[in-house]
């Protein structure tokens, strides 16, 4: 049984190593526990289409969109399943969505980072935080002390001072 196991597990990451071989540019295969899923990746004009299309704004402190520069909020790079849980949340909620942070330089790095397209930084507004806190489930602190709540689908709301830092590991129902 063991020599079987290991060899499933020896195909599983050929199959997974050859997926990434084969797939179009811009979709990463990556795999846990023997599935596998593919993450689409966008640019900058796709995402803001994406985003003004549902009524969701973004600013940026240093007025720019250069993913290198920290004071800009730059959607280079984001995963389509993260445009698409900003388009969710603004729809589910009904309240206004400004987006403060993206694919830009300057956040925590990690796999699942601003950098590798997982997360947006949020405007703190009255109406968001209710209906994060009235709809999702809290999880408890963060590493960092920051409060989180986590939704039906598993997307992590933290609230870090004065804005929302949302992980999107799927696109919250789309």
């Amino acid at each position: 049984m063991k020599a079987f196991t290991a060899l499933t597990g020896m195909r599983i990451r050929s199959v997974l190593t050859a997926l990434a071989l084969v797939v179009a540019p811009g979709i990463v295969v990556v795999g846990g526990a023997g599935e596998a899923f593919a993450v689409t990746k966008i640019s900058h004009a796709t995402a803001t289409s994406m985003f003004r299309e549902a009524g969701i704004t973004w600013s940026s402190s240093g007025n720019c969109s250069d993913r290198n520069d920290p004071t800009c909020t730059s959607f280079e790079q984001l995963n389509l399943a993260t445009a698409q849980g900003a388009q969710t949340l603004r729809r589910a909620s009904g309240c206004a969505l400004n987006v403060t942070g993206g694919t830009e330089t300057g956040h925590a790095s990690g796999t699942y980072s601003h950098w590798n397209g997982y997360k947006l930084d949020y405007s703190k507004y009255t109406c968001i935080g209710n209906y994060i806190k009235n709809t999702f489930t809290y999880i408890g602190l963060r590493g960092d002390g920051a409060p989180q709540w986590r939704s039906g689908s598993g997307n992590v709301y933290a609230e870090e001072g004065n804005h929302w830092d949302v992980l999107y590991y799927n696109c919250g129902g789309c």
